[in-house]
């Protein structure tokens, strides 16, 4: 559905329009008045978010604009850079290169291409069944064993997270709820607003008030104020854009309290393989504040759990 089109959908851009713009606001006060290194470190590290987010938005923006074919063509793209920049973090060998020309050129763009066409049984199984069975076929076929099980499981995961569970996010413009024919762009917006405005609420409230480490051997800045305060706001305000979606007050605060749960545990996943390959972010595309894995990480959980359960309960 065209963004010019729905009023709802409108409205919802709009307030995070507002939303962002005051968020700049704040953080130009913040900047002239911050004084220690730390505080400077701190506002710098939110300036940089913000105008992460106003890139994103502009990107998503447009994607919704062109209609639910833009959007696909927009989370495809985020699925091979995702991947790309996971895969230069990985050790890998010669005779991982034709399975890799496989993920990057056969089941990736197979994956969006059954979504287009709503094709739920082939968009399910691509690739937790034939690619899981296919690329290690393919591997092997090269006759190397040496460190043969991580290498294809480094493989099969990297396929899953970048590119099956991503896919998901587009795919809720493909759900048939009676009542919501042809509002799917809606459903995306919810899924990323609670999303990144729970990583955003979290991050503040524990720079405020955060002072016990949730896991601090894994992500030594996030705190269990910041998940339980910004955590709870994010599903507040999911509750409060119930009249965009399909769903019942009720429910969509127990969604967005689903879509929490599964960014927070995207965020430490993700945050336990950095620490594994020894990095501090996954790519330097963002200016300032690291790659495209590294804004999608919460998303890659909160996707596909959603798009399940709306699908299950709502069509």
């Amino acid at each position: 559905m065209s963004l010019f089109a729905d009023r709802e959908l409108a409205w919802m851009i709009g307030g995070i329009l507002v939303f962002l713009s005051i968020a700049s606001l704040i953080a130009w006060v913040l900047k002239g008045r911050a004084r220690s290194e730390s505080a400077q470190a701190t506002v710098a590290n939110l300036v940089a978010r913000i105008r992460a987010w106003w890139a994103m938005v502009v990107v998503f923006g447009i994607a919704i604009a062109t209609g639910g074919y833009g959007s696909l063509v927009m989370f495809a793209i985020v699925s091979f850079l995702a991947m790309r920049e996971f895969m230069t973090l990985l050790p890998t060998r010669r005779a991982d290169h034709r399975a890799m020309v496989w993920t990057f050129f056969l089941f990736l763009p197979a994956q969006y291409f059954f979504v287009a066409i709503g094709w739920y049984g082939m968009f399910a199984l691509l690739i937790p069944v034939y690619a899981y069975l296919l690329l290690p076929s393919v591997q092997v076929l090269a006759g190397d064993t040496e460190d043969f099980l991580a290498r294809t499981s480094r493989l099969q995961w990297v396929l899953m997270i970048c590119v099956f569970c991503v896919s998901h996010a587009p795919a809720l413009q493909m759900l048939d709820i009676p009542g919501y024919a042809g509002q799917g762009a809606k459903l995306l917006l919810f899924l990323v607003v609670v999303t990144q405005i729970s990583d955003v609420l979290q991050y503040t409230v524990g720079k405020l008030f955060g002072k016990r480490k949730a896991v601090p051997t894994v992500s030594p800045n996030k705190t269990v104020e910041g998940y339980l305060g910004g955590g709870g706001l994010a599903v507040l305000i999911g509750t409060a854009l119930w009249w965009a979606t399909p769903f019942a007050p009720w429910q969509a605060a127990l969604l967005s309290l689903v879509i929490v749960l599964a960014g927070i545990a995207g965020g430490l996943v993700m945050s336990a393989v950095k620490r594994d390959r020894q990095v501090k972010d996954f790519g330097t595309l963002i200016a300032g504040h690291g790659g495209v894995l590294d804004r999608i990480d919460s998303l890659c959980f909160s996707a596909p759990l959603f798009f399940h359960l709306t699908r299950f309960f709502f069509t």
